[in-house]
């Protein structure tokens, strides 16, 4: 007989294995080592943790998917990566998961409700605790129906489905008040001396678009200020987006427009871009303001006059929301705004 044949493979060690070295039961664990919502004893996770480590011991994460239905992770769906809006949710998003032991999976449907469509159909087969969907909603766009099929199949299977945006299908969803916030950042304007107005907005059919360009609509019409519709110019929802919407401002002309209000931050950075690029001196012969309070709006030169919105924390509660048993489709969870005015938008004598 052969040497190799005497050589016998090493047994990985089980869960059964760390429990014991642990000193702990089977079903401590098991919620220590799975990212099961039920609360372990720290100083018992601790030694389940270090027991784990001793032994070198790896969850099999397949038994697992087959024994309960599900994965250890959750599924996270941003329009934009690249965005500093969705990048900051999925910073928070990432952290909850991590501190609850849990793994985040991320993919991007670039605003595509069509790619969002395809990647739920692949996130169904892979069987996740939960999908987060953080993109805005689209009206009229005939994959919603299909969307809101295919996520109710995959909850019925167990799944959690959790959207950050408006409340248009029937899932637990993390609210932004975007028309509250875009109305009270048009009082404020106006309280601060402007009159006259433009908007760079993104395609109608999206929603947080819409909600954002019509709320401050509506707070200047209460401030008896209307926007002439050649004044709102549509764009990507991008820093490109915002330096073409304000591209087609200045080729209309603006001697008539003191302020200009895009519908999020990156297309009000894009747009500032393009007036100084034009020769227009920022805050002295325009006034600009933003939407999202990203990082950047804060570093940009004048600092950007925005809508805060707490980004991290509701990427944290679409988590906390994914993992709550209390959690069901009727759940929702509304996140405020706050208006912030800065050097970008100086009050007008």
């Amino acid at each position: 007989m052969s040497v190799d044949e005497h050589r016998t493979t090493p047994v990985p060690p089980t869960l059964h294995d760390v429990a014991r070295e642990a000193g702990v039961s089977l079903a401590t664990a098991s919620r220590a080592l799975n990212g099961s919502t039920r609360t372990v004893n720290e100083a018992f996770r601790r030694r389940v943790l270090d027991a784990a480590d001793r032994l070198n011991y790896t969850p099999n994460l397949s038994a697992q998917t087959v024994a309960r239905g599900l994965s250890s992770t959750i599924s996270l769906l941003v329009s934009d990566i690249a965005d500093p809006y969705f990048s900051s949710i999925a910073a928070g998003a990432i952290r909850t998961a991590d501190e609850q032991r849990i793994a985040t999976t991320m993919a991007v449907t670039h605003r595509d409700h069509d790619r969002e469509l395809e990647l739920v159909r692949v996130l169904r087969g892979q069987r996740p605790r939960a999908i987060i969907l953080t993109g805005s909603r689209w009206d009229g766009a005939a994959s919603e129906h299909r969307l809101a099929d295919e996520l109710a199949a995959y909850e019925s299977t167990g799944g959690r489905v959790v959207l950050v945006s408006q409340r248009t299908l029937p899932f637990a969803t993390v609210q932004l008040g975007n028309a509250t916030g875009a109305r009270e950042l048009a009082r404020e304007l106006v309280g601060a001396g402007y009159r006259r107005f433009a908007v760079i907005a993104g395609d109608d059919r999206l929603l947080t678009s819409r909600e954002r360009a019509g709320g401050f609509a509506e707070g200047l019409a209460e401030q008896g200020i209307a926007i002439h519709p050649s004044r709102i110019v549509r764009a990507e929802f991008t820093r490109d987006g915002g330096r073409q919407g304000a591209l087609d401002l200045l080729e209309q002309g603006l001697d008539d427009v003191d302020l200009v209000f895009a519908v999020n931050d990156v297309m009000a950075i894009g747009a500032m871009s393009a007036f100084r690029a034009a020769g227009l001196r920022l805050p002295e012969d325009l006034a600009v303001a933003g939407y999202d309070d990203i990082a950047t709006s804060r570093d940009v030169t004048p600092a950007l006059t925005t809508v805060a919105v707490p980004l991290e924390a509701v990427g944290e509660r679409a988590v906390r929301l994914a993992l709550d048993p209390a959690t069901d489709s009727t759940t929702t969870e509304p996140v405020g705004a706050t208006v912030l005015l800065r050097e970008s938008t100086p009050a007008r004598a």
